[in-house]
């Protein structure tokens, strides 16, 4: 895969914001940028166990759902300080997925402060994600596609970006927002997935307080290097064919593939892989043939 970089800065005005990053939807690093909270000290683990009381909190591995079950089905339950003990102590994969802080640990509203960027943000969902240090989610890009401002705390944490531009190069599966699942992007194999070598993307690592701007439908691919949890900030479409894409990708293409899941089970899934992969190697012909 062809990764470089994105810009980082450690302050940034609203107006080159917009102008430099949100119009050309641009991801931007902002180092340091929770400091600025003034309950910024409590953005860590040992805060949110104090305030977890006897809250059980579904769990996720990295492994793909499996298609005998909800996608949204958890591998397991804990209480929730048991499972921060546990990430602090040892590896583990296992995630919080989308913990909504307004539904469920509403005083967290009081440390943070939505920033003046020129973003409208949706502030019925600051959402929070954990996961231990060998936690990885498969690339994939929101079905909301909205644009959001992921703010990471305690251990180190990997992020690749790509534009919806590099989905010809991504082995993106139908009816979905992710890719084949089993494309190992920590150790890509180039000759079962020849595509991914001309993928163009970003390679990111966010360490405590950092502020990461993902523009709306990226495609992204998480790897927690140490325990760790963030925060995403997000910022619904507004444009009318961005809102109807999103229309459609929520209650068309969603539901769609909820159905055929329901009804072939591991079939659906496997017809879809297979899809995937023949499609984006025809793609990668054809793009071969017109560079040569």
């Amino acid at each position: 895969m062809r990764l470089r970089s994105a810009d980082i800065v450690d302050s940034i005005s609203k107006e080159e914001f917009v102008s430099k990053y949100f119009k050309p939807q641009k991801p931007l690093l902002i180092k340091g940028f929770a400091k600025q909270w003034s309950e910024y000290e409590k953005w860590n683990l040992d805060y949110i166990k104090q305030k977890a009381n006897e809250q059980e909190v579904p769990l996720y591995d990295s492994k793909p759902a499996d298609a005998n079950k909800s996608t949204d089905t958890p591998v397991q339950k804990m209480k929730f300080r048991d499972y921060i003990d546990l990430i602090k102590s040892k590896p583990s994969d296992l995630r919080i997925f989308f913990y909504i802080i307004t539904d469920k640990m509403p005083e967290l509203l009081n440390n943070f402060t939505y920033p003046d960027l020129g973003m409208k943000f949706f502030k019925r969902l600051p959402t929070l994600f954990f996961g231990g240090s060998e936690a990885k989610v498969l690339m994939h890009y929101d079905v909301d596609l909205g644009d959001f401002l992921h703010v990471h705390f305690e251990g180190k944490k990997r992020i690749l970006l790509f534009d919806q531009n590099q989905s010809s190069f991504l082995y993106k599966v139908p009816l979905s927002v992710h890719t084949i699942y089993d494309v190992d992007y920590e150790n890509p194999d180039y000759e079962k997935f020849p595509a991914l070598k001309y993928a163009q993307g970003y390679e990111i690592f966010m360490e405590h307080g950092d502020a990461l701007y993902i523009p709306g439908a990226f495609w992204h691919f998480n790897r927690y290097l140490e325990a760790g949890f963030s925060l995403s900030l997000r910022a619904l479409p507004t444009k009318p064919l961005q809102f109807t894409n999103m229309l459609y990708h929520v209650f068309v293409m969603r539901y769609s593939d909820k159905i055929m899941r329901k009804i072939l089970k591991q079939k659906w899934v496997d017809f879809k892989q297979q899809w995937a992969y023949k499609k984006t190697n025809k793609k990668l012909k054809r793009h071969l043939k017109q560079s040569a």
